[in-house]
């Protein structure tokens, strides 16, 4: 072989250093922000976060440090840099407050993804039209079903009174406890205003319901976009594309919520459920594990029939837990 095909010993000049990116050193050490504001989500839109401070409406994105972490509507959260308020100013999200409750839904019933709808509720408001369109009770029993799974008090607000009465649908809920109040068309919701002020509450409903009429009567200048729906399907388009939180005059807040047209239960905890229940949860100590409270071998069944609780009770409780396999427009 010629000299000049043979291959080349290597030295230390041949050595290829990768230049550094930065002279500062790597630290698993975070910023602790203790200068940060105090803040609540109000709304969120594209990435932006419209959060409530002292008063204020101060635009922030979320920093980075927080990764993946969801940031929503009710969220206490702390806020570093621009805190103004001014015109294009925007801010930065550090830390996100442990949630006092939380509110989930999933798309569908077989899927495992949870949806974090809104943070630190106390109330979920469950509105329903009485007539056009015709009450989804199946809706309104998911609904329950997910307010008592993340701890919420849970209050009936039926609309449309002109056009039907209240009697049928409320003798369905009559067994749970669960308050209601009936608004009639036009009138100001005096009654519903005492059961919202100086609490937080959600408001939930599938379209044409008067949600957004409700929350431009009960805060003023609201501006929540309304609209028609289709006497036949029952279907509209969905006047709220988003949650936003709202302040009540006098105290409280109430956080308006996009249309629903599924509340899907695959996160719910049956745990969690039957505790709402306090007459019912003492008996299902004696059930099998595993037990879903809806078969031969509960043993709520021997409870009630020892006098425990009430058999009409029972029998709402089971409704409301067999409605996580029904499809809410069944029924």
């Amino acid at each position: 072989m010629s000299p000049a095909r043979r291959r080349r010993e290597l030295d230390e000049d041949d050595v290829r250093v990768r230049p550094s990116r930065g002279s500062r050193p790597r630290t698993k050490d975070r910023p602790q922000h203790e200068d940060a504001t105090l803040g609540v989500v109000v709304a969120v839109d594209r990435g932006r976060y419209a959060t409530r401070v002292e008063g204020r409406e101060v635009t922030a994105m979320k920093a980075r440090e927080l990764g993946r972490r969801a940031v929503v509507v009710g969220d206490r959260v702390s806020i570093v840099g621009d805190v103004s308020g001014d015109t294009d100013s925007l801010a930065r999200i550090v830390r996100v407050s442990p949630r006092a409750s939380t509110l989930r839904r999933t798309a569908e019933d077989t899927d495992p993804v949870e949806r974090v709808i809104v943070a630190n509720a106390e109330q979920l408001v469950v509105v329903s039209a009485l007539a056009d369109p015709t009450p989804r009770p199946r809706l309104i029993d998911r609904c329950l079903v997910a307010a008592y799974d993340a701890g919420l008090t849970p209050l009936l607000c039926l609309t449309k009174p002109d056009l039907a009465g209240p009697e049928e649908l409320l003798e369905t809920y009559g067994a749970l406890d669960v308050a209601h109040v009936v608004v009639p068309r036009g009138a100001p919701p005096e009654a519903l205003l005492r059961r919202l002020r100086d609490r937080v509450s959600v408001l939930v409903g599938h379209s044409g319901v008067g949600k957004s009429t409700l929350v431009n009567a009960l805060v003023p200048g609201a501006g929540r976009t309304t609209g028609g729906v289709n006497a036949v399907t029952g279907r509209g388009r969905h006047t709220s594309s988003s949650a936003i939180a709202l302040e009540l005059p006098g105290g409280g807040w109430v956080i308006d919520t996009p249309g629903l047209r599924s509340f899907g239960l695959a996160h719910v905890d049956l745990s969690r459920v039957i505790k709402a229940f306090p007459d019912l949860e003492e008996g299902t100590k004696d059930c099998p594990r595993g037990c879903t409270h809806d078969e031969q071998e509960c043993a709520l069944d021997a409870w009630v029939a020892a006098g425990h609780s009430d058999s009409v009770r029972l029998a709402s409780l089971r409704r409301l837990l067999r409605s996580r396999e029904q499809d809410e427009d069944t029924g």
